[in-house]
């Protein structure tokens, strides 16, 4: 992760319930299928080197697979648009694109070589060592373009890794070998190009079981066991370690959490993104809530998991030093007995977990250091 995202927070608190917010802004997206190359632009059409099967443990039903691409550059270039491309949508949950350092390359392919077949399982949103997160796809993603000067820098002997959230839920048989593929925009870039990052912030999720909902998961501990069964002791640990730097001094069942983040340097944000599982209802990101100044950099107040758009602000929003961030975000456990890839499975008291029937608050902020 690059140094304006690694600076820009300071500290992080729990919040009550945030005032009201404008309308959400309108998003300036277009079909990746259909927008044609702008000046300076060429489309590189890059897959992974060998197809993937997804696989998961007895009683999971979910694989995260990070797939390394070598983009082969000779040359700097800037990434001015990302679209992946599922070769079995059936089974794509979401998939997340990094952008590899050069000096992260050789840990990188080593990793790769040293786990059995393509790539590695990987568990987790915190990326990969010495990346930078570029891009997030859902189901029903387009490609999303800005109107000015910007781009993230990719460097010759930069890798790729496709981080591929496989969900095996509903599926019949064996799953089908995946060999996806990613579309790249890129430029040469201008002395005045702006170099993004996307910057991830989590809140915690401590959704009980809905009224007449009983069974042993609906216990918070067994929960949270469960998690640390399917996923490892450190994904097992996040729901825990999100309160504690969230400032909540125990878990508070409810429908709705939020997290406070302190601004701890200058940057600009140009985007948002908010990206939840399917019992999502609404989520947020404001800037110094409560205040004269406060604004809405991102509302969804109807959350829907197949339209996880980047919403482009109207104009670039400065972050100063103090200023406050706000995540909120509200899910609704009566969800999961509507829902066919729920409806089947036991309920539980949902916390963060990287499963299909688990749940995330993680808006996305597209940023660049302040000039």
């Amino acid at each position: 992760m690059t140094a304006v995202v690694a600076s820009l927070f300071v500290a992080a608190a729990c919040t009550g319930s945030p005032p009201d917010e404008p309308p959400p802004h309108d998003h300036a997206v277009v079909d990746a299928a259909t927008a044609p190359l702008r000046a300076g632009e060429r489309f590189v059409q890059l897959s992974t080197a060998q197809p993937f099967t997804p696989a998961v443990a007895p009683g999971a039903s979910d694989e995260y697979r990070c797939l390394v691409i070598d983009p082969e550059l000779a040359m700097p270039v800037f990434l001015t648009g990302v679209q992946f491309q599922p070769q079995n949508p059936s089974t794509a949950h979401h998939a997340i694109t990094y952008a590899v350092s050069p000096e992260s390359a050789a840990s990188v392919r080593t990793r790769d070589a040293q786990s059995p077949g393509p790539g590695w399982t990987c568990f987790g949103m915190e990326g990969v060592i010495g990346s930078s997160w570029v891009d997030t796809w859902t189901p029903g993603g387009r490609e999303t373009l800005f109107d000015d000067d910007l781009g993230y820098p990719l460097e010759p002997g930069s890798l790729l890794v496709l981080q591929i959230h496989y969900s095996l839920l509903g599926v019949d048989g064996e799953p089908s070998a995946d060999r996806s593929s990613i579309r790249l925009r890129t430029t040469d870039g201008t002395p005045r190009t702006i170099s993004l990052d996307t910057l991830p912030l989590s809140a915690p999720i401590e959704l009980p079981c809905a009224p007449g909902e009983s069974g042993a998961l609906c216990n918070r501990d067994a929960a949270v066991a469960d998690v640390s069964r399917r996923f490892g002791p450190a994904l097992g640990g996040r729901a825990d370690w999100l309160l504690a730097r969230c400032g909540y001094d125990s878990p508070r069942p409810g429908n709705t959490h939020s997290c406070d983040y302190t601004v701890g340097s200058p940057s600009t944000v140009h985007a948002a993104r908010g990206h939840m599982h399917l019992l999502g209802r609404s989520i947020k990101v404001e800037l110094n809530p409560g205040t004269a100044g406060a604004r809405s950099l991102l509302d969804v107040p109807a959350f829907n998991f197949d339209d996880q758009a980047l919403h482009v602000l109207p104009a670039p929003v400065a972050l100063r030093p103090g200023d406050i961030l706000r995540t909120t975000c509200t899910y609704d456990a009566g969800l999961r007995a509507q829902l066919p890839q729920l409806r089947d499975l036991p309920p539980r008291y949902v916390v963060w977990g990287e499963g299909t029937a688990d749940e995330m608050c993680a808006p996305l902020l597209t940023v660049s250091a302040a000039r």
